[in-house]
């Protein structure tokens, strides 16, 4: 159990629960999942963690192989400027290291914004809080749990 499965239960919440070896090597975690799991990209989304301009930090889910627009979040947000947030910051902010933050079950709650491609699919992939666990959810799921907005956040 992870504070993300922990977060999910309690909001009754269905998933399944997906394990893989991770390779402490590996500099690609999204890539990594892709190709231990198996399946199509498209379906396993990162979690990154990003500063306003107004230094709130949020959190942005978008699927292991596009790039952030960091402009396109900052939009969706209400914001003018955006920038990723340091590992360490995003470490101490979700209680997660990196490759493994999950944007459930996070230490401190940030607003979450999830790709509205995720909407094409009845399930996708996320990280569960570990390396080499993810999490396999209706996308519904983070508007239910999370309160999540969608907008288009691919580069």
């Amino acid at each position: 159990m992870t504070p993300a499965t922990v977060q999910l239960d309690k909001a009754g919440v269905a998933y399944e629960t997906v394990e893989y070896d991770h390779d402490p090597d590996t500099g690609d975690y999204g890539q990594e999942a892709v190709d231990a799991l198996g399946v199509d990209g498209s379906l396993v989304f990162k979690t990154l963690v990003a500063e306003l301009d107004s230094a709130e930090l949020v959190v942005a889910v978008l699927p292991v192989l596009c790039l952030l627009d960091l402009k396109a979040l900052a939009r969706a947000a209400g914001a003018k400027k955006a920038a990723m947030a340091t590992p360490t910051v995003a470490e101490r902010r979700t209680g997660y290291v990196v490759g493994g933050i999950s944007p459930f079950g996070q230490r401190q709650r940030q607003r979450t914004f999830v790709d509205e491609s995720a909407l094409l699919y009845d399930r996708i992939h996320v990280s569960g809080g570990r390396r080499g666990l993810e999490v396999v959810v209706a996308p519904a799921a983070f508007e239910t749990v999370l309160d999540a907005t969608f907008a288009d956040l691919r580069g």
